[in-house]
């Protein structure tokens, strides 16, 4: 579900000057629409994850961008697995 930057902001408890700096660092990137930008519920769970980096084990920004742009990397190479899976199994039949 989509939702705007202040429901967004609600959800995820941050405050308008984090959230800029966030997209400005493109620690978040929300989908932009004519009508502003949309937040999905992965925003709001990657906005507290680096919550938490912050906070909670305390890194610092440079270790931030390695840790996400790690993370992403993580992901898109498990779609990519998820996709070959799925054409390795066409072929099958």
């Amino acid at each position: 579900m989509a939702m705007t930057r202040e429901e967004f902001l609600k959800s995820s408890g941050l405050k308008v000057q984090v959230l800029e700096l966030w997209i400005e660092q493109e620690w978040l990137v929300p989908e932009r629409t004519p009508s502003g930008l949309r937040f999905r519920e992965i925003d709001v769970a990657r906005a507290r994850l680096i919550g938490e980096l912050q906070s909670g084990i305390g890194a610092n920004e440079a270790g931030i961008d390695v840790i996400l742009h790690l993370m992403d990397q993580l992901h898109g190479m498990r779609r990519a697995l998820a996709e070959l899976r799925r054409e390795m199994g066409k072929a099958d039949v």
